[in-house]
């Protein structure tokens, strides 16, 4: 069994990800790039104790930049999962 802290980095808190947690029930993480909907559903059940619902999951590519020297460059891919939580379980964000 993959503990929970190998498969979660972060709970990613934007504003859009806040509206769907105080919506529709739907916190959104980052998690590394080699987990899966299943290994996302048991981490985030074994670490905050909840009934999960629905794990959707996206690749973001990372957006292109120019550093202060103006040479051009790219921000880092990254996977995200928003997971959808059974009605009246909740997340306690810190």
């Amino acid at each position: 069994m993959i503990s929970p802290e190998k498969i979660l980095k972060a709970l990613r808190l934007t504003e859009k990800s806040n509206r769907a947690s105080s919506e529709l029930n739907q916190y959104t993480f980052q998690v590394y790039p080699d987990s899966n909907k299943h290994q996302v559903r048991l981490a985030v059940e074994q670490q905050f104790k909840v009934k999960v619902m629905r794990v959707n999951i996206i690749n973001v590519r990372g957006k292109p930049t120019t550093s202060r020297r103006g040479m051009p460059g790219y921000k880092s891919d990254f996977k995200k999962a928003i997971v959808t939580l059974k009605e009246g379980d909740k997340i306690e964000m810190v």
